[in-house]
């Protein structure tokens, strides 16, 4: 598939404003289910840019920076991967292909957010120097400076796959030997799984693996749609909410008296 000139242009936008996202985390155009919809939804392919964001987002989830170690780009990954997949034009059959593709792409965008971040340490010491001299209009001005520098850093690459064309893309893509596509294909799939594992991880606790039982249940229904579920989900959370507020919240002293009457949430402040 080929892009025009003003799809290309909304395209970089998106990957700029990815990147200064991956750093502000305002506005969240950097999570893959954001920055893969809107990709889709300016190169007029939403529905298999919807189908990656989504499986790429439940990847993204492990995905965390603890201490100095930085997490892989989901930036990059999701805005690569989404333009890889839209210049294929192979649509959600592609789908696969690019999380498998994401990956890798996701780790060599550390080298890039390192490159960055070392170039913004002086950036940080010129403004040092400013507010020495109390000038606040310099201070901003660097900072949208280095900001700008995070959205060049997913810009950049994005504008360089666009450069590339769909041509050499889409005969990347054909080139690919069916084993290498099955097996991106089964290895998405056990990342997609990764990813599920490591959200109920986080999750894990007495209180909350009944509503998740009953949503694992409820999702092997077919007859219910995804309004369906979602307003299940919703009646067990008011019902979850109107029965802490009765009781039953965990003391620290044993005496079951005290508490917020949130069980979760007394967890995570004893934590």
């Amino acid at each position: 598939m080929s892009l025009n000139f003003i799809q290309i242009i909304l395209v970089l936008i998106v990957a700029f404003f990815a990147g200064m996202e991956g750093i502000l985390d305002e506005f969240e155009f950097h999570q893959p289910v954001i920055a893969c919809t809107l990709i889709g939804l300016v190169t007029g392919t939403l529905g298999p840019c919807l189908v990656l964001g989504g499986q790429l987002q439940l990847i993204a989830m492990g995905w965390a920076n603890i201490g100095a170690a930085v997490a892989p780009d989901a930036a990059l990954a999701s805005v690569a991967s989404a333009i890889i997949l839209v210049l294929g034009g192979k649509g959600q059959e592609g789908v696969s292909a690019a999380i498998g593709l994401a990956i890798p792409l996701a780790v060599a965008g550390l080298l890039l957010t390192t490159l960055v971040r070392t170039i913004t340490t002086g950036v940080v010491h010129i403004m040092d120097k400013a507010a020495e001299e109390g000038s606040f209009a310099k201070i901003d001005l660097w900072q949208y400076i280095a900001i700008c520098l995070q959205g060049l850093r997913i810009a950049i690459p994005a504008g360089l796959i666009l450069a590339v064309g769909a041509g050499p893309v889409k005969a990347m893509l054909d080139a690919m030997p069916a084993w290498l596509t099955g097996g991106l294909t089964v290895g998405g799939g056990m990342v997609v799984a990764v990813g599920y594992a490591m959200v109920i991880n986080m999750m894990a606790t007495r209180e909350v693996w009944p509503f998740f039982a009953i949503g694992f249940v409820l999702g092997t229904v077919s007859e219910i749609t995804l309004i369906g579920l979602g307003a299940i989900g919703l009646s067990l959370a008011m019902i979850y909410l109107a029965l802490s507020k009765v009781g039953g919240g965990s003391s620290s002293n044993g005496s079951g008296n005290g508490g917020s009457g949130d069980p979760v949430g007394d967890i995570i402040d004893n934590y």
